[in-house]
């Protein structure tokens, strides 16, 4: 059942984006003028269609429920060919340089629009998201050695506001990404200064440039979303907990002397002492209770469990625009992960990221799968996410993707004359054995991380 859900999230995720994508193609051609023979939604063998239209276009429903494509009257392909005289004007190849590129590049911009609807429309709506004050930090850590303190809340990175968890980390990345240094203020609980004020803290280009931007960039650093007071919200009966005597509404305020700040922190505590009985420090009813709790060892992880519910949903803050305001925050979003993609590409070219990093088809559907269990809004973003780079990956200028035919356009307004069909004919064989390797790469690095 799990995998079948992942299936049809993964299907209902990539298969739309496709389809969009030759549906900037079909819009375009048409108003340049040129005919189009069909369109598909699928691909493989035509299991119905119809014509409609004054060019009595094909419309089509192929086997393969993933992705689609459009057949325009081409010369250079003997099954599409123009048959008479009166076709010839709207044949592909004949139409000036400028309506080529922009029939070829409307593909990856309708990602993009609907990349910005599609996100707009989320923060139209509301999205409810952690916020930005954190969690007490270690010593050691970088963050507290710039003078960040716990329960502070970040409210800009290098001038640019932050509400959300996801935005603060997003800035954190693009700064490590371009191993420069980057400035937070903050609203102290505390403070650096030890004052409930604005401050600055500043992390070091050097702090920086080590990151993994792949990993937990933030956590790294040493900051981590904050949580509540470990509030005891539920004992489950026959466990450790209850034998103890632990309560709903107990607050936990120590474990064998040492703090606990929060219920992340007290089950860190409690996974690390199987077997082991701890003095967990409690207050109830304003009284302060010491009670010795020995955490089970769980068979399947080896770590400890006492079966008890304690709270740690991070702060929430709900994010929400009028129309404009809306569609601009998904522009904004858009171009910065599409600046984002581009930079981590480079970064591959020139080793500066693993290849490890390439992912495919398994991985998608993967995480199509987790954010469709989580809700249809998480859903809709990743969707947005997986539109973005779609269009910028058909950017790319490799031949047989629009990229590599922009390319081609782009030398014929330079040159004044069309790249050589044996060029071209090179080209495309170069371009389809490079994709062939990427996709490889891909699934061979899915099934590294599924195994």
């Amino acid at each position: 059942m799990n995998l079948i859900h992942t299936l049809l999230a993964f299907v209902l995720a990539l298969g739309p984006l496709v389809v969009f994508h030759e549906l900037g193609h079909y819009v375009v051609a048409r108003l340049c003028g040129v005919k189009v023979l069909r369109f598909s939604i699928g691909m493989g063998r035509i299991v119905w269609s119809r014509r409609f239209g004054p060019d009595q276009t094909e419309w089509a429903i192929s086997a393969l429920p993933i992705g689609g494509y459009v057949k325009m009257l081409d010369a250079r392909d003997p099954e599409t060919a123009p048959t008479t005289e009166a076709d010839l004007p709207r044949e592909f190849t004949r139409q000036n340089v400028w309506k080529r590129i922009a029939i070829v590049a409307a593909g990856p911009i309708a990602n993009f629009i609907l990349a910005i609807v599609v996100l707009g429309a989320l923060f139209m709506h509301g999205k409810d998201e952690p916020g930005t004050r954190l969690r007490p930090m270690a010593p050691a850590t970088a963050a507290y050695q710039a003078g960040m303190r716990g329960g502070d809340v970040v409210t800009a990175v290098d001038g640019r506001p932050v509400q959300t968890w996801l935005e603060l980390r997003w800035e954190l990345v693009r700064a490590a990404i371009d191993k420069r240094a980057v400035e937070l203020e903050l609203q102290g609980a505390g403070g650096g200064s030890g004052a409930a004020a604005p401050y600055r803290a500043i992390l070091s280009a050097e702090r920086m440039a080590g990151l993994d931007v792949n990993g937990d960039v933030p956590g790294t650093l040493g900051l981590q979303m904050w949580r509540p007071r470990p509030t005891v919200e539920k004992v489950l009966p026959d466990g450790a907990a209850a034998r103890a005597g632990l309560r709903s509404g107990d607050l936990v305020t120590a474990i064998d002397g040492a703090p606990i700040p929060d219920g992340v922190a007290f089950v860190e505590a409690v996974r690390g002492a199987a077997g082991k009985t701890l003095q967990v420090t409690l207050q109830r009813d304003g009284r302060p209770l010491v009670l010795p709790v020995t955490p089970e060892r769980d068979p399947q992880t080896g770590r400890g469990i006492v079966k008890l519910m304690v709270a740690q949903a991070p702060e929430m803050v709900t994010v929400r625009e009028s129309l404009f305001p809306a569609l601009a925050r998904g522009a904004q979003r858009t171009w910065e992960t599409s600046a984002m993609t581009v930079k981590m590409i480079g970064r591959m070219i020139v080793g500066e990221v693993s290849l490890k990093n390439v992912t495919g088809p398994i991985t998608i559907a993967d995480v199509a799968g987790q954010t469709a269990r989580s809700g249809l809004a998480p859903f809709l973003e990743f969707i947005a996410f997986i539109s973005i780079s779609l269009g910028v990956m058909n950017l790319l200028p490799i031949p047989v993707l629009d990229g590599g035919h922009l390319l081609y356009y782009s030398l014929e307004v330079l040159t004044g004359r069309p790249l050589p069909a044996r060029i071209g004919e090179i080209a495309q064989r170069a371009g389809a054995g490079l994709l062939f390797m990427l996709m490889a790469l891909a699934v061979f690095n899915d099934l590294v991380r599924l195994l």
